[in-house]
């Protein structure tokens, strides 16, 4: 079935629920005022007729009628609250197919301008890659997706499958999925914040000690006694008064400290605590840790509903403070040092299921074949670049490793786009994602591009002196791979889009061809796409490393673009032709 109409059905069919769920829940309202009233018609009337049983048996089974339609209404608000965030997940993505993200985070306080190859892959920022992957609902799953993505380490094949492996694995469990992505979102700092407060609260051992129960046993008991005593006019009232004051301020003064501090470290995160609960549910790494946030949020609840009101009559009738602080402390001997580690699996779950629902909205993409080599290995048949969807043109590449590409072409002709469709693919097979291509076989290598280069007039850096500090840095990350730990791959591939943009022609060709002869003395492999047409000579001065390969155009009537990637260097050039046709039109216009 297609993608759109697969998601459209499921959507229509929980809209169709919806609706029918509403019109559910309003006889259910009234149904619930219908028997509310008729219990108190016949409780009250079984007092002033002489039908008193008949009535007060009615009364009763209105009451139950009430109570019945009240856990049925219950339940439907349940399916109801649970088929809208279903449906949100799919409208949110049917509008990602239509081209439409903004129903997504997109990342972009994770840019960093000086990332080996973030900014120039659009990995992060509006329409960018994080932005059309991040189905997230927890911070933390949020910054481990990023992480990912922005992985500087190289990582090794059986990483790569391992991950592959899970990523197929959840795409097609779409129920699990899908009932991940439509909890609400949790802010993980937060909660770990609030978990880290409460953990430094402290809290008297006495309350959990036998003899802090005996004496529980020993007030509440008085109490019942004096109460007793005072029902069966054995003793005054004053006594019973006098001993639940008693019983309050013994509870206050052990218990009211470490519960206030505690109320105030969780407050606002008990929804938080509850969808965690729900997550952890789901994530077969932390199954086993759902009860204990269940316990944290009927205890965090507890605390929660404490009022001067509740301290008294709760500490009256069963010391509600002391079992609650022992509650509390258990809680925190058996489970509070796993919390992080719980949190973690979360995290890292969530991002999972990003990277699954990517894989399983691009049924059009491919398992890389990553393979183990100390070399560069890149070979791709038919690659493009995963924004151009459908009408992306595909193209064939090679790379050697120690090579060089040198790629020229005209304006708009492609040479931007394919650098980016290789490395955006390489960035995919690493993480263990499907990518685009007929297929892909890559190993695992580093990777750094420069192809944004911008200036920083707050800093007083030219754009010259910008390209040449991205330049250094490329040269440092290069030498780090090169001495990288046994185990890993010393290469780097390299993409460079127009080295030395920042400087005339001549002196750009002089330090572009300075640059490449350096740099090739190192374990690189490079692709460099350039205007200057000079600089593929580098191929006859180096044959055997250093290759060329073009974007060419054919100029007629109009300019036409193959954008498919051929040997050779680009002939045709078509600056001077679209300002020709600039002007031409410039000139036609009636003064």
């Amino acid at each position: 079935m297609d993608l759109k109409t697969y998601y459209q059905e499921r959507a229509d069919a929980l809209r169709t629920e919806a609706v029918a769920l509403r019109r559910q829940a309003r006889r259910f309202v009234m149904a619930e005022l219908v028997s509310f009233f008729a219990a108190a018609a016949c409780a009250v009337a079984s007092f002033l007729t002489a039908w008193g049983w008949p009535l007060i048996a009615a009364a009763v089974m209105a009451a139950l009628a009430y109570l019945w339609t009240r856990s049925r209404d219950a339940r439907s608000s349940a399916r109801l609250e649970e088929c809208e965030a279903w449906l949100r997940v799919y409208d949110g993505e049917l509008a990602a197919l239509d081209g439409d993200f903004s129903h997504f985070d997109d990342g972009r306080r994770y840019a960093d301008a000086s990332h080996p190859f973030t900014t120039d892959l659009d990995v992060f920022g509006p329409q960018s890659l994080f932005q059309r992957m991040n189905r997230t609902v927890t911070s933390g799953g949020s910054d481990h997706l990023a992480a990912l993505l922005a992985e500087r380490r190289v990582p090794s094949v059986a990483e790569v499958q391992a991950r592959r492996d899970s990523i197929r694995e959840l795409a097609e469990a779409e129920t699990r999925r899908m009932t991940f992505m439509a909890q609400e979102q949790v802010d993980t700092a937060s909660v770990l914040r609030a978990l880290e407060d409460v953990a430094s609260i402290h809290i008297p051992r006495f309350a959990a000690s036998m003899p802090a129960l005996v004496l529980a046993v020993l007030l509440v008991g008085g109490f019942y006694a004096l109460l007793t005593a005072a029902i069966l006019g054995l003793t005054r009232a004053g006594s019973v008064m006098a001993w639940a004051v008693l019983e309050v301020l013994v509870a206050s003064l052990l218990f009211a400290r470490p519960l206030l501090l505690t109320k105030r470290a969780t407050e606002g995160i008990l929804r938080q605590l509850k969808v965690y609960e729900r997550l952890m549910a789901l994530v077969p790494e932390t199954s086993e840790a759902a009860p204990a946030f269940s316990s944290l949020t009927s205890i965090v609840a507890s605390i929660d509903r404490r009022n001067e009101f509740w301290i008294l009559i709760s500490n009256t009738l069963f010391m509600a403070d002391l079992f609650i602080v022992r509650r509390f402390l258990d809680w925190k001997e058996r489970y509070m040092p796993r919390l992080p580690e719980w949190i973690a699996a979360v995290s890292r779950y969530d991002a999972l299921v990003s990277l699954a629902t990517f894989c399983f909205n691009h049924p059009e993409a491919t398992d890389a074949e990553v393979v183990e080599a100390t070399d560069i290995v890149f070979e791709a048949n038919g690659l493009w670049h995963p924004f151009l969807g459908k009408e992306a043109v595909r193209n064939d590449f090679l790379l050697a490793d120690g090579h060089y590409y040198i790629i020229t072409g005209a304006n708009m002709a492609g040479k931007s786009t394919f650098l980016r469709s290789v490395g955006i693919n390489v960035l995919l097979a690493h993480v263990g994602l499907p990518v685009f291509a007929d297929h892909l076989r890559c190993s695992p290598f580093a990777l750094f591009t420069s192809m944004r280069t911008s200036d920083d007039l707050a800093h007083g850096i030219s754009y010259f002196n910008a390209e040449l500090l991205r330049l250094q840095q490329l040269l440092e990350a290069v030498k780090a791979h090169a001495t990288a730990a046994a185990g890993t791959s010393s290469h780097t591939l390299i993409i460079l889009d127009e080295i030395l943009k920042g400087t005339n022609s001549l002196d750009k060709l002089n330090g572009s061809r300075l640059f490449l002869e350096a740099v090739s003395a190192l374990p690189v492999t490079g692709i460099v796409a350039t205007h200057d047409l000079e600089l593929s000579r580098m191929a006859e001065e180096h044959p055997g490393r250093f290759h060329n390969y073009c974007f060419e155009i054919q100029l007629s009537d109009h300019i036409t673009y193959s954008y498919r990637i051929t040997p050779g260097v680009a002939r045709n050039q078509n600056a001077t032709y679209l300002l020709r046709q600039l002007l031409s039109s410039l000139s036609s216009r009636p003064s």
